[in-house]
């Protein structure tokens, strides 16, 4: 297999500029994530890697090759389309052989190679069947199948799962995670769905407007976001943000207010914030709970809350209008218009600048 490395890479259609500069390395065997909504450019850098769009500036290097000049077949990648892409005439067998049959493979070659990835896939029983014979999940692995045997330096997913429904989408998500575990392959995988990022990745690289946001392992984006549009995008349901007055600074700490709760100290984790201005304190839905005294107390009024049987989700309205999303391990009632406490933990709170 092989790392992949992305230094400066720019990305311009005439005068409009979809990537501005990007600096990602990825190492061999490792499972990286492109996520971001839509529009970011997450798609058209997994197709600059493949070869199917051209760089504007910057350098592509895979396996330590610079890959700029090299069309796609040489690159040593297999893609994955967010359309299955398979042939409808064509059997399960052919359509996974039809790369090796295009390049001249011997018939024996082709048999042994269709019968590892079906082995890998357990899709042995399906061999023989045409597409329209298999569901959506089992037309993905077709997919998968087909750039196994080419036996690729790297895998490129470019949303594969988009178009399956919610229970598949899970298990092929399981079945992906299964197959790099199998193949200690590298792998580049695009996404808008954060749940996808989080439970793939070894390497969550966050995109906006054709940047990088922030790039590491999924726990530590999650725990450590560097922006308020990281902190916004990753975890479900989404980071809660507040707007908050800044009373004081002292080092790493400054004490903020907020209508709906008493003044709090918060650590600033390095951030520039500054005493009289406004900032935004983050409190993810999860870490806050019903109840309590003292520090880190916010009071509001419940509109709405989802029972989901292992949990509940309660929507609230704070006393400045603000909205705030809280999330229960348990099953709990809130009848409409209650009037709650909450309380979180300062210390899992963030604290960014205004200007995120």
């Amino acid at each position: 297999m092989a790392d992949v490395n992305l230094k400066g890479l720019r990305k311009s259609y005439g005068a409009v500029d979809v990537i501005k500069g990007v600096d990602i390395d990825i190492r061999d065997g490792e499972f990286c994530v492109f996520v971001g909504p839509s529009g970011c450019g997450k798609s058209t850098l997994l197709r600059m890697i493949a070869g199917l769009e051209d760089i504007t500036e910057g350098t592509l290097s895979i396996g330590g090759r610079v890959v700029n000049d090299i069309t796609p077949k040489e690159r040593g990648v297999g893609m994955v389309f967010q359309s299955y892409a398979i042939f409808p005439h064509m059997t399960v067998r052919e359509n996974i052989a039809f790369g090796l049959t295009i390049s001249g493979a011997s018939k024996a070659e082709k048999n042994a190679k269709v019968q590892e990835a079906a082995r890998i896939l357990q899709m042995e029983h399906l061999l023989d069947r045409r597409p329209s014979q298999l569901s959506g999940g089992q037309r993905q692995r077709v997919a998968i199948g087909r750039a196994i045997v080419r036996k690729p330096n790297v895998f490129l997913f470019d949303e594969p799962l988009s178009n399956l429904d919610a229970a598949l989408r899970m298990d092929m998500r399981m079945e992906i995670g299964k197959l790099h575990r199998q193949l200690d392959a590298t792998m580049i995988y695009v996404t808008h769905d954060q749940v996808e990022a989080m439970t793939l990745a070894d390497k969550i690289v966050v995109l906006k407007e054709g940047r990088v946001m922030q790039m590491g392992a999924p726990m530590d984006l999650y725990h450590n976001p560097e922006n308020l549009f990281v902190a916004g995008f990753l975890g479900a349901p989404s980071m809660n943000f507040l707007n908050v007055d800044v009373l004081e600074v002292q080092g790493q700490e400054a004490k903020v207010t907020h209508p709906a709760m008493d003044p709090v100290v918060l650590n600033t984790r390095g951030r520039a914030i500054i005493k009289g201005s406004r900032a935004v304190m983050g409190l993810r839905p999860q870490y806050l709970s019903a109840g309590g005294t003292g520090s880190g107390l916010v009071e509001g009024k419940v509109v709405v809350a989802e029972r989901l049987g292992s949990e509940t989700v309660a929507d609230l309205v704070l006393r400045d209008g603000t909205n705030l999303i809280a999330t229960f391990s348990e099953d709990r009632v809130f009848p409409p218009d209650e009037a709650v406490s909450l309380r979180f933990n300062p210390a899992e709170a963030h604290l960014f600048p205004a200007d995120g």
